[in-house]
């Protein structure tokens, strides 16, 4: 009788609370994964003493999921901002756990969907090298960022891995890669990726690496601009605590030890077996994975693994508590991430984005047109109370309408891309951390007659800048630059009225395809997309919307996106007889579909962003007495914010 069939034979006559996994009963030969955590160093639980929350976490999250969360844990007492308070957020008013939302203790959390969204990364392959702890560690990391800042990420676990100098048959704990992280950041796979190799290590410090160990570290050039950057960890050493921290905060990384049965691990509640197929169960080694839930009606904590998504049940497991030392050791957390613009990169267009900037690394910046039409700066501190808008630095002289700005892989510079008063495109960059704004030229078409779109994509390290911009011809110019300079690129359309801040590189296709909606003569707006997968042509989408006199401006968002790799919804935001219209395309049918009408004395839209406030849309008008207005749509509806600077 196989290993398998004996051991689903030993938990049934057992009435063990888990069964072995379906997809391995034809299997005839022993399993072994690699492990890779160096169980004599784990912190041991007994040595960290209770944590004080509200000391640890003076900093308010402008998450307002987890926000309800500490207030009902009595962590925090005040609002955040009024829209951290409103309660038809989809699932803040609802039971959760066992308990109403406002109690403090909640018998189960599960970070894999809560409160309707899914906050975990997909699930990873460490494959044959002993580097659980290096996975756990990112997979730490990937998590604060979603839960923190609203965007899905995906960092590289070779970029640590051998940013470190580990070898694939190299033990550790996750304390190391966290350390290093730290004082080095994580790069997302498009900078170094995790190589896929044969190798097969024989345990810690064994052989079989060599085809791992011969991949040099070649990471890109933009490193530094495409890099989440973190604090130190937190060990959580108390149930009590962990649990706390797993409610209002998020995972947490666990230390184990893995014994044989574990490996035939399919559904359930884990409880080691003393036999497995006729022998004795026997211990394989230590093991870090993360911790992404608790239910307290099962006994168990919810974790996930690192050994590919067909291990387990789809690459998570239910290990009961106290089980196998999963709480003898100390588990580790991570709060106050400081995600990469790279990874935000989607998320907003126009003159607004969510920088790394403030407290909590979610501070607003906005470029503008001023008097003499300069290009203005405007910040707003989103930790500070009163969430005023503050007048920054200006430059140039020369705007005729407002920039399209982004950050860059460029270590995180901020670049603005204008169109002049006499019809040129100008590039403007300001040099991170501290300044100043450099005039980048002139540049493009010398008859261009609309808003650029401007983006960073990922054709070449740093990614080259695209723009599309209407020329007078009502034609689509597409211009790129690379390290040789801009480069005039294809024509394309007709009939077009209206450029705008829309243009996007999308998850659709292997590099991503562009993707942008202009306005036609007729009032309409036609979406384009490029096929990066296919010869690089502009096609032409559907044509949707009527009456449009204005700019559009879009993003791909998080919403119908179920992981990193998932194509999100696209929202597009365009003023349309004083008022600003939403549309969206639901990725599932690719219809686009107007979801409501709001404000009042719009003249155009400025800005869409999707920030860190529990998916909001951020959205900045133009007024027609010049000035500046901020919108924001949370889980209920459109709300009109303040009235600030002018544009003349």
């Amino acid at each position: 009788m196989s290993i398998i069939l004996d051991l689903e034979e030993t938990l049934e006559a057992n009435n063990a609370s888990w069964r072995v996994n379906d997809r391995l009963l034809n299997i005839t030969e022993p399993l072994v994964f690699r492990l890779g955590g160096l169980s004599d160093k784990f912190m041991p639980a007994e040595r960290i003493r209770l944590l004080d929350f509200k000391a640890l976490l003076a900093e308010r999250t402008s998450n307002p999921f987890v926000f309800q969360r500490r207030v009902a844990q009595n962590i925090i007492a005040a609002p955040l901002r009024p829209e951290s308070l409103i309660g038809s957020i989809r699932g803040i008013a609802t039971l959760e756990g066992g308990a109403p939302a406002g109690a403090p203790t909640l018998s189960s959390v599960d970070w894999r969907n809560r409160w309707g969204w899914p906050w975990i990364t997909s699930i990873r392959d460490q494959n044959g090298c002993e580097a659980c702890w290096l996975f756990a560690a990112v997979a730490l990391v990937e998590a604060m960022v979603r839960i923190e800042h609203c965007v899905w990420p995906w960092y590289s676990e070779g970029d640590v891995h051998k940013g470190m100098h580990a070898t694939c048959c190299q033990c550790g704990n996750a304390e190391n890669a966290l350390d290093w992280i730290k004082n080095n950041s994580a790069a997302d796979p498009g900078c170094f990726a995790w190589p896929v190799t044969a190798s097969g290590c024989s345990g810690c410090g064994g052989t079989g690496g060599g085809p791992y160990d011969a991949v040099a570290y070649t990471p890109t050039p933009d490193r530094s601009g495409r890099s989440v950057r973190i604090p130190a960890y937190t060990h959580v050493g108390s149930v009590s605590d962990q649990k706390k921290w797993l409610d209002t905060v998020g995972p947490l990384v666990c230390g184990m030890t893995v014994w044989t049965d574990f490996f035939y691990y399919g559904t359930g509640v884990y409880h080691k077996q003393a036999m497995v197929g006729g022998n004795p169960n026997k211990v394989e080694g230590g093991h870090v994975m993360l911790v992404v839930g608790y239910d307290d009606d099962l006994n168990c904590w919810i974790v996930k693994n690192s050994w590919g998504s067909g291990w387990g049940d789809s690459g998570f497991v239910k290990i009961g508590y106290g089980e196998v030392d999963i709480d003898s050791s100390a588990k580790i957390g991570l709060t106050n991430v400081n995600p990469d613009p790279w990874t935000k990169r989607r998320m907003h267009n126009g003159g607004m984005l969510e920088s790394g900037n403030g407290a909590t690394h979610c501070n607003f910046e906005l470029l503008a047109t001023g008097p003499g039409s300069v290009i203005q700066h405007w910040w707003r501190d989103n930790n500070a109370p009163g969430l005023l808008w503050h007048q920054g630095l200006s430059f140039g002289n020369d705007a005729a309408v407002c920039p399209t700005f982004i950050s860059t892989t460029f270590n995180r510079n901020f670049e603005s891309v204008h169109l002049t008063t006499n019809g040129r495109l100008h590039h403007w960059w300001y040099q991170q951390p501290g300044g100043p704004w450099h005039d980048g030229g002139l540049f493009g078409p010398t008859d261009a007659a609309g808003i650029p779109g401007f983006i960073q994509s990922n054709y070449n390290a740093p990614g080259n800048f695209e723009v599309v911009v209407r020329t007078s011809d009502s034609k689509l110019n597409h211009w790129w630059r690379d390290g040789s300079g801009w480069h005039n690129g294809v024509k394309f359309g007709s009939n077009v009225a209206y450029s705008g801040a829309s243009l996007i590189q999308s998850h659709y296709g292997a590099p991503g395809n562009f993707e942008l909606v202009c306005v036609l003569s007729s009032g309409k707006m036609q979406h384009w997309w490029r096929d990066n997968d296919r010869g690089m042509v502009w096609h032409a989408g559907p044509e949707f919307g009527s009456g449009i006199g204005s700019p559009p401006c879009m993003i791909e968002g998080s919403y119908g996106a179920g992981n990193e790799k998932a194509v999100g919804n696209f929202e597009l935001c365009v003023a349309v007889g004083g008022a600003v219209q939403h549309w969206w395309r639901n990725q599932s049918d690719m219809l686009w579909r107007q979801s409501a009408t709001f404000g009042h004395n719009v003249l155009a839209v400025v800005s869409l962003v999707e920030g860190s406030y529990g998916f909001n849309l951020e959205v900045i008008v133009l007024r027609i007495d010049s000035k500046l207005q901020h919108y924001w749509r949370d889980g209920a509806a459109w709300h009109e914010g303040v009235v600030f600077g002018s544009v003349v």
